[in-house]
Protein backbone atom coordinates (compact mmCIF):
# COMPACT_ATOMS: atom_id res chain seq x y z
CA UNK A 1 0.00 0.00 0.00
CA UNK A 2 1.34 3.43 -1.07
CA UNK A 3 1.07 6.98 0.10
CA UNK A 4 -1.83 8.04 -2.27
CA UNK A 5 -4.00 9.23 0.79
CA UNK A 6 -1.39 11.65 1.96
CA UNK A 7 -0.48 12.78 -1.14
CA UNK A 8 -3.65 13.50 -1.76
CA UNK A 9 -3.97 15.51 1.86
CA UNK A 10 -1.15 17.48 0.29
CA UNK A 11 -3.07 18.63 -3.24
CA UNK A 12 -5.73 19.33 -0.80
CA UNK A 13 -3.41 21.70 1.58
CA UNK A 14 -1.80 23.00 -1.24
CA UNK A 15 -5.23 24.01 -2.95
CA UNK A 16 -6.64 26.06 0.23
CA UNK A 17 -2.68 27.81 0.64
CA UNK A 18 -3.02 29.37 -2.53
CA UNK A 19 -7.04 30.26 -2.36
CA UNK A 20 -5.38 32.73 -0.06
CA UNK A 21 -7.85 35.53 1.42
CA UNK A 22 -10.73 33.73 -0.82
CA UNK A 23 -12.46 34.92 -3.77
CA UNK A 24 -14.23 37.92 -2.11
CA UNK A 25 -10.85 39.24 -0.48
CA UNK A 26 -8.45 38.30 -4.22
CA UNK A 27 -11.51 40.62 -5.78
CA UNK A 28 -11.65 43.35 -3.95
CA UNK A 29 -7.35 43.15 -4.24
CA UNK A 30 -8.05 43.61 -7.93
CA UNK A 31 -10.97 45.92 -7.95
CA UNK A 32 -8.21 48.05 -5.86
CA UNK A 33 -5.97 48.35 -9.15
CA UNK A 34 -3.43 45.67 -7.10
CA UNK A 35 -1.66 41.88 -8.04
CA UNK A 36 -2.15 39.49 -5.39
CA UNK A 37 0.75 38.05 -4.17
CA UNK A 38 1.30 35.01 -5.81
CA UNK A 39 0.63 37.58 -9.13
CA UNK A 40 3.48 39.37 -8.58
CA UNK A 41 5.55 36.62 -7.55
CA UNK A 42 4.80 35.18 -11.09
CA UNK A 43 4.78 38.39 -12.77
CA UNK A 44 8.90 39.01 -11.40
CA UNK A 45 10.59 35.37 -11.53
CA UNK A 46 11.64 33.75 -14.82
CA UNK A 47 8.81 31.29 -15.90
CA UNK A 48 8.73 28.16 -14.23
CA UNK A 49 11.44 29.11 -11.86
CA UNK A 50 9.82 29.75 -8.96
CA UNK A 51 9.96 27.55 -5.54
CA UNK A 52 8.53 28.09 -2.68
CA UNK A 53 9.16 27.54 0.49
CA UNK A 54 6.68 27.26 3.35
CA UNK A 55 3.93 27.02 0.91
CA UNK A 56 1.97 24.66 3.46
CA UNK A 57 2.38 27.19 6.64
CA UNK A 58 -0.56 28.30 8.14
CA UNK A 59 -2.92 28.36 11.05
CA UNK A 60 -5.52 25.39 10.62
CA UNK A 61 -8.49 24.30 12.98
CA UNK A 62 -9.15 20.52 14.02
CA UNK A 63 -12.88 19.05 14.81
CA UNK A 64 -12.62 16.27 17.61
CA UNK A 65 -11.99 13.42 15.16
CA UNK A 66 -8.78 15.68 14.18
CA UNK A 67 -10.00 16.17 10.53
CA UNK A 68 -8.98 19.57 9.12
CA UNK A 69 -12.24 21.93 9.31
CA UNK A 70 -10.68 25.34 8.39
CA UNK A 71 -7.33 26.68 7.60
CA UNK A 72 -6.04 30.06 7.10
CA UNK A 73 -2.26 30.31 4.97
CA UNK A 74 0.25 32.31 6.31
CA UNK A 75 0.46 36.02 4.49
CA UNK A 76 4.03 35.85 4.03
CA UNK A 77 5.40 34.06 1.07
CA UNK A 78 9.00 33.58 0.20
CA UNK A 79 10.89 31.06 -1.98
CA UNK A 80 13.98 31.14 -4.72
CA UNK A 81 14.14 32.12 -8.40
CA UNK A 82 15.99 33.38 -10.89
CA UNK A 83 15.41 36.99 -12.61
CA UNK A 84 17.04 36.97 -15.98
CA UNK A 85 18.99 33.50 -15.16
CA UNK A 86 19.83 35.21 -11.84
CA UNK A 87 18.96 33.42 -8.75
CA UNK A 88 17.34 35.32 -6.42
CA UNK A 89 15.15 35.06 -3.16
CA UNK A 90 11.48 36.28 -3.76
CA UNK A 91 9.07 37.53 -1.06
CA UNK A 92 5.44 38.81 -0.78
CA UNK A 93 3.35 40.08 1.73
CA UNK A 94 -0.69 38.23 0.98
CA UNK A 95 -2.57 41.52 1.42
CA UNK A 96 -5.89 39.23 1.13
CA UNK A 97 -4.91 37.39 4.77
CA UNK A 98 -5.58 40.28 7.63
CA UNK A 99 -4.80 43.05 5.50
CA UNK A 100 -1.13 41.62 5.52
CA UNK A 101 -0.97 42.03 9.74
CA UNK A 102 2.19 39.73 11.34
CA UNK A 103 -0.96 38.24 13.27
CA UNK A 104 -1.69 36.55 10.01
CA UNK A 105 1.92 35.06 9.74
CA UNK A 106 4.68 33.04 10.57
CA UNK A 107 7.39 35.13 11.89
CA UNK A 108 9.85 31.97 11.49
CA UNK A 109 9.09 32.30 7.74
CA UNK A 110 9.97 35.88 7.33
CA UNK A 111 13.57 34.90 9.25
CA UNK A 112 13.86 31.88 7.14
CA UNK A 113 13.69 34.28 3.87
CA UNK A 114 16.58 36.88 4.98
CA UNK A 115 18.51 33.10 6.19
CA UNK A 116 18.35 31.75 2.65
CA UNK A 117 19.40 34.78 1.11
CA UNK A 118 22.06 35.59 2.97
CA UNK A 119 23.57 31.86 3.62
CA UNK A 120 23.08 31.33 0.19
CA UNK A 121 24.14 34.81 -1.35
CA UNK A 122 21.54 35.62 -3.09
CA UNK A 123 19.71 38.79 -3.65
CA UNK A 124 16.83 39.52 -2.17
CA UNK A 125 13.05 41.16 -3.55
CA UNK A 126 10.71 41.91 -0.89
CA UNK A 127 7.23 42.84 -1.97
CA UNK A 128 6.23 44.67 0.87
CA UNK A 129 1.83 45.21 1.67
CA UNK A 130 0.28 45.28 5.16
CA UNK A 131 1.75 46.14 8.43
CA UNK A 132 3.89 43.21 8.71
CA UNK A 133 4.26 44.10 12.81
CA UNK A 134 2.79 43.21 16.03
CA UNK A 135 -0.61 42.89 14.75
CA UNK A 136 -3.82 44.40 15.58
CA UNK A 137 -4.75 45.33 19.03
CA UNK A 138 -7.50 42.44 18.66
CA UNK A 139 -4.60 39.54 18.67
CA UNK A 140 -3.81 40.87 21.76
CA UNK A 141 -6.80 39.28 22.99
CA UNK A 142 -6.57 36.50 21.82
CA UNK A 143 -3.41 35.70 22.82
CA UNK A 144 -4.13 36.12 26.05
CA UNK A 145 -1.40 38.27 27.01
CA UNK A 146 1.18 40.73 25.64
CA UNK A 147 5.07 41.30 25.13
CA UNK A 148 8.13 44.00 24.80
CA UNK A 149 8.43 44.41 21.78
CA UNK A 150 11.47 42.96 19.59
CA UNK A 151 12.29 42.24 15.98
CA UNK A 152 12.78 38.66 14.78
CA UNK A 153 15.12 38.70 12.03
CA UNK A 154 16.11 42.69 12.31
CA UNK A 155 19.85 41.04 12.88
CA UNK A 156 19.72 39.17 9.04
CA UNK A 157 18.25 42.15 8.16
CA UNK A 158 20.59 44.46 9.12
CA UNK A 159 23.29 41.32 8.14
CA UNK A 160 22.00 41.22 4.80
CA UNK A 161 22.12 45.14 3.86
CA UNK A 162 26.26 44.34 3.81
CA UNK A 163 26.41 41.42 1.81
CA UNK A 164 23.64 41.09 -0.78
CA UNK A 165 21.44 43.67 -2.87
CA UNK A 166 18.34 44.33 -1.54
CA UNK A 167 15.31 45.43 -3.64
CA UNK A 168 12.09 46.79 -1.23
CA UNK A 169 8.64 47.30 -3.33
CA UNK A 170 5.56 48.90 -1.81
CA UNK A 171 3.15 48.01 -3.36
CA UNK A 172 0.25 49.04 -1.07
CA UNK A 173 -0.22 50.59 1.98
CA UNK A 174 2.52 49.99 4.24
CA UNK A 175 2.71 51.07 7.96
CA UNK A 176 5.35 50.15 10.97
CA UNK A 177 7.12 47.26 10.26
CA UNK A 178 6.54 46.69 7.08
CA UNK A 179 7.48 50.51 6.76
CA UNK A 180 10.78 49.73 8.30
CA UNK A 181 11.55 46.51 6.23
CA UNK A 182 10.72 49.04 3.26
CA UNK A 183 14.02 51.22 3.80
CA UNK A 184 15.85 48.55 5.49
CA UNK A 185 17.12 48.04 1.28
CA UNK A 186 19.32 49.11 -1.28
CA UNK A 187 16.63 50.06 -3.38
CA UNK A 188 13.26 50.86 -2.57
CA UNK A 189 10.32 52.27 -4.09
CA UNK A 190 6.70 52.76 -3.99
CA UNK A 191 3.93 52.45 -6.18
CA UNK A 192 2.41 56.07 -6.97
CA UNK A 193 -1.40 56.39 -5.64
CA UNK A 194 -1.70 52.70 -4.58
CA UNK A 195 1.10 52.28 -2.46
CA UNK A 196 1.84 54.73 0.89
CA UNK A 197 3.80 54.08 3.47
CA UNK A 198 4.37 55.23 7.62
CA UNK A 199 5.53 54.78 10.62
CA UNK A 200 1.39 54.04 11.66
CA UNK A 201 -1.74 54.48 9.48
CA UNK A 202 -4.83 56.76 9.68
CA UNK A 203 -6.66 55.39 12.04
CA UNK A 204 -3.29 55.82 14.60
CA UNK A 205 -2.91 58.59 13.81
CA UNK A 206 -6.22 60.06 14.28
CA UNK A 207 -6.45 58.53 17.68
CA UNK A 208 -3.61 61.28 18.74
CA UNK A 209 -5.72 64.12 16.73
CA UNK A 210 -4.46 64.29 13.09
CA UNK A 211 -6.74 63.58 10.55
CA UNK A 212 -4.93 62.68 7.10
CA UNK A 213 -6.10 60.69 4.14
CA UNK A 214 -2.94 57.65 2.91
CA UNK A 215 -1.57 60.15 0.58
CA UNK A 216 -2.50 63.10 2.85
CA UNK A 217 -0.17 60.65 5.83
CA UNK A 218 2.53 58.95 3.17
CA UNK A 219 1.83 59.22 -0.28
CA UNK A 220 5.07 58.12 -2.72
CA UNK A 221 5.55 61.77 -3.28
CA UNK A 222 6.23 62.38 0.37
CA UNK A 223 8.55 59.78 0.55
CA UNK A 224 10.48 60.10 -2.97
CA UNK A 225 11.30 63.95 -2.25
CA UNK A 226 12.11 63.26 1.36
CA UNK A 227 14.71 60.31 0.99
CA UNK A 228 12.57 57.82 3.19
CA UNK A 229 12.32 55.50 -0.23
CA UNK A 230 14.48 56.10 -3.13
CA UNK A 231 12.00 56.30 -5.75
CA UNK A 232 8.21 56.52 -6.95
CA UNK A 233 6.72 54.34 -10.02
CA UNK A 234 3.57 54.80 -12.03
CA UNK A 235 2.79 51.08 -11.88
CA UNK A 236 3.86 47.37 -10.03
CA UNK A 237 4.83 46.77 -14.02
CA UNK A 238 7.27 49.95 -13.98
CA UNK A 239 8.69 48.61 -10.03
CA UNK A 240 9.22 45.06 -11.64
CA UNK A 241 11.39 46.76 -14.65
CA UNK A 242 13.43 48.48 -12.51
CA UNK A 243 14.40 46.02 -9.98
CA UNK A 244 15.65 43.62 -13.22
CA UNK A 245 17.86 46.59 -14.34
CA UNK A 246 18.76 47.94 -10.71
CA UNK A 247 20.06 44.31 -10.24
CA UNK A 248 21.25 44.08 -13.77
CA UNK A 249 24.59 46.44 -12.05
CA UNK A 250 25.48 44.85 -9.09
CA UNK A 251 26.56 41.43 -8.25
CA UNK A 252 24.88 38.66 -6.54
CA UNK A 253 26.94 39.16 -3.25
CA UNK A 254 29.74 41.23 -2.49
CA UNK A 255 32.07 37.88 -2.39
CA UNK A 256 31.64 38.38 -6.44
CA UNK A 257 32.75 41.54 -8.57
CA UNK A 258 29.86 43.21 -10.74
CA UNK A 259 29.61 41.62 -14.42
CA UNK A 260 30.86 43.54 -17.52
CA UNK A 261 28.31 43.26 -20.03
CA UNK A 262 28.82 43.26 -23.83
CA UNK A 263 30.11 46.58 -25.01
CA UNK A 264 27.36 48.32 -27.78
CA UNK A 265 28.82 51.41 -27.41
CA UNK A 266 32.55 52.81 -29.09
CA UNK A 267 34.62 53.95 -25.67
CA UNK A 268 36.03 56.39 -28.29
CA UNK A 269 32.68 58.17 -28.86
CA UNK A 270 32.91 61.98 -28.89
CA UNK A 271 29.98 64.51 -28.63
CA UNK A 272 31.03 67.61 -30.18
CA UNK A 273 28.37 70.00 -27.88
CA UNK A 274 30.26 69.25 -25.01
CA UNK A 275 32.84 71.95 -25.59
CA UNK A 276 29.99 74.66 -25.44
CA UNK A 277 28.53 72.63 -22.30
CA UNK A 278 29.30 74.44 -19.59
CA UNK A 279 29.12 78.15 -20.41
CA UNK A 280 31.62 80.92 -19.95
CA UNK A 281 29.73 82.82 -17.41
CA UNK A 282 29.94 81.02 -14.29
CA UNK A 283 26.49 82.55 -13.20
CA UNK A 284 24.83 80.57 -15.67
CA UNK A 285 22.94 77.34 -15.22
CA UNK A 286 22.96 74.08 -17.41
CA UNK A 287 21.57 70.67 -17.22
CA UNK A 288 24.03 67.84 -15.98
CA UNK A 289 21.95 64.69 -17.46
CA UNK A 290 22.44 65.39 -21.13
CA UNK A 291 26.33 65.49 -20.41
CA UNK A 292 26.03 61.68 -18.34
CA UNK A 293 23.99 60.56 -21.56
CA UNK A 294 26.93 62.01 -23.72
CA UNK A 295 29.74 60.42 -21.62
CA UNK A 296 28.15 56.85 -20.49
CA UNK A 297 27.68 53.58 -22.48
CA UNK A 298 24.44 54.52 -24.70
CA UNK A 299 20.94 53.79 -22.96
CA UNK A 300 23.07 52.66 -19.73
CA UNK A 301 22.15 55.68 -17.35
CA UNK A 302 19.59 54.74 -14.63
CA UNK A 303 18.95 57.41 -11.90
CA UNK A 304 18.54 56.44 -8.25
CA UNK A 305 16.52 58.99 -6.02
CA UNK A 306 16.03 61.83 -8.50
CA UNK A 307 13.36 63.92 -6.22
CA UNK A 308 15.36 64.19 -3.12
CA UNK A 309 18.83 65.84 -2.61
CA UNK A 310 18.49 67.38 -5.76
CA UNK A 311 21.70 69.36 -6.23
CA UNK A 312 23.49 66.15 -6.84
CA UNK A 313 22.27 63.31 -9.41
CA UNK A 314 23.52 59.49 -8.41
CA UNK A 315 22.86 56.61 -10.84
CA UNK A 316 24.29 53.69 -12.19
CA UNK A 317 25.62 53.09 -15.78
CA UNK A 318 28.03 51.44 -17.78
CA UNK A 319 31.78 52.50 -19.49
CA UNK A 320 32.26 50.19 -22.10
CA UNK A 321 29.94 47.53 -20.25
CA UNK A 322 31.77 47.95 -16.64
CA UNK A 323 29.26 49.34 -14.39
CA UNK A 324 30.06 51.95 -12.51
CA UNK A 325 28.54 54.39 -9.96
CA UNK A 326 27.69 57.93 -10.83
CA UNK A 327 27.99 61.20 -8.98
CA UNK A 328 27.08 64.40 -10.71
CA UNK A 329 26.73 67.79 -9.18
CA UNK A 330 23.54 69.63 -10.60
CA UNK A 331 24.02 73.13 -11.40
CA UNK A 332 20.17 73.18 -11.86
CA UNK A 333 19.29 73.07 -8.17
CA UNK A 334 20.86 75.82 -6.12
CA UNK A 335 23.54 76.14 -8.56
CA UNK A 336 24.82 72.49 -7.27
CA UNK A 337 25.25 73.75 -3.17
CA UNK A 338 25.41 71.44 -1.12
CA UNK A 339 22.77 70.65 1.34
CA UNK A 340 22.26 68.69 4.20
CA UNK A 341 19.80 66.13 1.93
CA UNK A 342 22.50 66.30 -0.76
CA UNK A 343 24.94 65.45 1.77
CA UNK A 344 23.00 62.27 2.87
CA UNK A 345 22.26 61.28 -0.56
CA UNK A 346 26.08 61.65 -1.49
CA UNK A 347 27.09 59.04 1.55
CA UNK A 348 23.97 56.81 0.58
CA UNK A 349 25.38 56.25 -2.82
CA UNK A 350 29.28 56.41 -2.09
CA UNK A 351 28.55 53.49 1.04
CA UNK A 352 26.50 51.77 -1.75
CA UNK A 353 29.28 51.83 -4.42
CA UNK A 354 31.74 50.17 -1.94
CA UNK A 355 29.37 47.88 -0.71
CA UNK A 356 29.53 45.93 -4.02
CA UNK A 357 32.44 47.44 -5.58
CA UNK A 358 31.55 49.64 -7.88
CA UNK A 359 34.20 52.03 -9.24
CA UNK A 360 33.13 55.99 -8.90
CA UNK A 361 32.98 58.64 -11.64
CA UNK A 362 32.22 61.79 -10.31
CA UNK A 363 31.48 65.37 -11.95
CA UNK A 364 32.13 68.10 -10.12
CA UNK A 365 30.37 71.63 -10.59
CA UNK A 366 30.74 72.26 -6.12
CA UNK A 367 30.40 75.84 -5.07
CA UNK A 368 30.56 74.87 -1.91
CA UNK A 369 28.30 74.07 1.38
CA UNK A 370 24.80 75.70 1.59
CA UNK A 371 25.14 78.72 3.98
CA UNK A 372 22.27 81.09 6.05
CA UNK A 373 19.72 79.74 8.51
CA UNK A 374 18.55 77.14 6.65
CA UNK A 375 21.69 75.29 6.05
CA UNK A 376 22.51 75.52 10.35
CA UNK A 377 19.07 74.62 10.73
CA UNK A 378 19.35 71.24 9.01
CA UNK A 379 22.95 70.86 10.08
CA UNK A 380 24.77 70.72 7.32
CA UNK A 381 28.42 71.06 8.34
CA UNK A 382 27.20 67.43 10.33
CA UNK A 383 25.88 65.41 7.19
CA UNK A 384 28.37 67.07 5.00
CA UNK A 385 30.94 65.83 7.17
CA UNK A 386 29.50 62.34 7.37
CA UNK A 387 29.48 62.35 3.37
CA UNK A 388 32.91 63.08 3.53
CA UNK A 389 34.21 60.36 5.51
CA UNK A 390 32.33 57.73 3.40
CA UNK A 391 33.94 59.42 0.70
CA UNK A 392 37.46 58.89 2.31
CA UNK A 393 36.41 55.31 4.16
CA UNK A 394 35.42 54.06 0.70
CA UNK A 395 38.38 51.91 -1.24
CA UNK A 396 36.97 51.42 -4.56
CA UNK A 397 38.79 53.37 -7.46
CA UNK A 398 37.42 56.63 -7.86
CA UNK A 399 37.62 59.03 -11.29
CA UNK A 400 36.82 62.71 -11.04
CA UNK A 401 35.86 65.04 -13.49
CA UNK A 402 35.76 68.68 -12.12
CA UNK A 403 33.17 70.53 -15.03
CA UNK A 404 33.61 74.02 -13.28
CA UNK A 405 33.34 74.67 -9.81
CA UNK A 406 35.44 72.98 -6.70
CA UNK A 407 35.06 75.51 -3.97
CA UNK A 408 35.97 74.77 0.34
CA UNK A 409 34.90 72.01 2.25
CA UNK A 410 32.37 70.87 0.50
CA UNK A 411 34.42 70.95 -2.94
CA UNK A 412 37.65 68.73 -0.82
CA UNK A 413 34.73 66.10 -1.30
CA UNK A 414 35.10 65.54 -5.11
CA UNK A 415 37.86 62.50 -4.59
CA UNK A 416 39.31 60.46 -1.25
CA UNK A 417 42.81 62.49 -0.78
CA UNK A 418 44.76 59.48 0.21
CA UNK A 419 45.30 57.52 -2.66
CA UNK A 420 46.79 58.08 -6.66
CA UNK A 421 43.72 60.06 -7.81
CA UNK A 422 42.46 59.75 -10.86
CA UNK A 423 41.77 63.25 -11.94
CA UNK A 424 41.27 65.45 -15.09
CA UNK A 425 39.66 69.08 -15.49
CA UNK A 426 37.68 70.54 -18.14
CA UNK A 427 39.20 74.09 -19.52
CA UNK A 428 36.38 75.21 -17.19
CA UNK A 429 37.79 74.40 -14.24
CA UNK A 430 37.70 77.19 -11.38
CA UNK A 431 38.58 75.95 -7.92
CA UNK A 432 40.00 77.79 -4.45
CA UNK A 433 39.26 78.05 -0.60
CA UNK A 434 36.61 80.27 -1.82
CA UNK A 435 35.47 82.48 -4.95
CA UNK A 436 37.04 85.30 -5.61
CA UNK A 437 34.42 87.26 -5.93
CA UNK A 438 33.29 86.33 -2.28
CA UNK A 439 36.61 88.43 -1.02
CA UNK A 440 37.85 91.10 -2.94
CA UNK A 441 37.16 93.55 -1.26
CA UNK A 442 38.10 92.31 2.29
CA UNK A 443 41.08 90.99 1.06
CA UNK A 444 41.97 94.40 -0.82
CA UNK A 445 40.24 96.69 1.97
CA UNK A 446 43.50 98.83 2.35
CA UNK A 447 44.56 99.25 -1.36
CA UNK A 448 41.20 100.05 -2.28
CA UNK A 449 40.45 103.15 0.17
CA UNK A 450 44.02 104.50 -0.84
CA UNK A 451 43.08 104.27 -4.79
CA UNK A 452 42.08 107.72 -6.40
CA UNK A 453 39.89 105.30 -8.45
CA UNK A 454 38.77 102.54 -6.10
CA UNK A 455 36.53 100.96 -8.95
CA UNK A 456 39.02 101.13 -11.22
CA UNK A 457 41.66 99.49 -8.77
CA UNK A 458 39.13 96.78 -8.16
CA UNK A 459 38.72 96.31 -11.79
CA UNK A 460 42.28 96.35 -12.28
CA UNK A 461 43.06 93.16 -9.16
CA UNK A 462 39.91 91.18 -10.48
CA UNK A 463 41.82 91.02 -13.97
CA UNK A 464 44.89 89.88 -12.10
CA UNK A 465 43.03 87.00 -10.15
CA UNK A 466 41.43 86.08 -13.50
CA UNK A 467 44.79 85.19 -15.11
CA UNK A 468 46.30 83.33 -11.43
CA UNK A 469 42.78 81.26 -11.50
CA UNK A 470 43.36 79.79 -14.60
CA UNK A 471 43.50 75.87 -14.98
CA UNK A 472 46.73 76.15 -16.44
CA UNK A 473 48.21 77.24 -13.89
CA UNK A 474 47.06 74.15 -11.57
CA UNK A 475 48.22 71.96 -13.80
CA UNK A 476 51.78 73.56 -14.02
CA UNK A 477 52.17 72.86 -9.94
CA UNK A 478 50.68 69.27 -10.51
CA UNK A 479 47.58 70.33 -9.07
CA UNK A 480 45.65 68.40 -11.26
CA UNK A 481 46.72 65.30 -13.10
CA UNK A 482 45.09 66.22 -16.67
CA UNK A 483 43.08 69.03 -18.06
CA UNK A 484 41.41 67.72 -21.32
CA UNK A 485 39.23 68.59 -23.96
CA UNK A 486 35.41 67.72 -22.96
CA UNK A 487 34.56 65.53 -25.80
CA UNK A 488 37.31 63.14 -24.99
CA UNK A 489 36.06 62.27 -21.28
CA UNK A 490 34.10 59.54 -22.61
CA UNK A 491 37.46 57.89 -23.67
CA UNK A 492 39.01 58.77 -20.86
CA UNK A 493 36.32 57.26 -18.10
CA UNK A 494 36.06 54.32 -20.40
CA UNK A 495 39.97 53.61 -19.83
CA UNK A 496 39.59 54.30 -16.74
CA UNK A 497 36.98 51.66 -16.42
CA UNK A 498 39.04 49.12 -17.53
CA UNK A 499 41.56 50.02 -15.31
CA UNK A 500 40.19 49.95 -12.03
CA UNK A 501 38.76 46.08 -12.33
CA UNK A 502 42.52 45.83 -11.21
CA UNK A 503 41.98 47.20 -8.04
CA UNK A 504 38.67 45.98 -7.15
CA UNK A 505 38.91 43.25 -4.63
CA UNK A 506 35.85 41.29 -3.50
CA UNK A 507 34.64 40.56 -0.01
CA UNK A 508 32.79 42.13 2.67
CA UNK A 509 33.79 46.00 4.12
CA UNK A 510 34.86 46.39 7.49
CA UNK A 511 32.25 48.23 8.31
CA UNK A 512 28.82 47.69 8.06
CA UNK A 513 26.17 49.35 5.50
CA UNK A 514 23.58 51.38 7.47
CA UNK A 515 20.28 52.02 5.97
Amino acid sequence: MGWEKEVEELRQRQQLAHAMGGPEKLARQKAAGRMDARARIAAVADPGSFREVGELAGFATYGADGALEAFRPANFLFGHATIDGRPVVLTADDFTVRGGAADASLHRKLIAAEQLAHDYRMPLIRMIEGTGGGGSVKSLEEMGHTYIPEIPGWDLMTANLSHLPVVALGLGPVAGLGAGRMVMAHLSLLVEGVAQMFVAGPPVVAAAGETRTKEELGGAVIHATNGAVDDRVESEAEAFARLRRFLSYLPSSVYELPARTPPTDRPDRAEDWLIRAVPRDSRHLYPIRPILEAIVDKGSLFELGAEWGPAIVTAFARLDGWPVAILASNPEALGGLWTAATARKVERMVDLADTFHLPVVHLVDNPGFLIGRRAEEEATIRWGSRALAAIHQARVPWATVILRKAYGMAGSAHAPADRFRWRMAWPSGDWGSLPISGGLEAAYRAELEAAEDPAARLAEIRARLERVRSPFRTAERFGIEAIIDPRATRAELCAFAEAAQRALVPGPRARGLRP
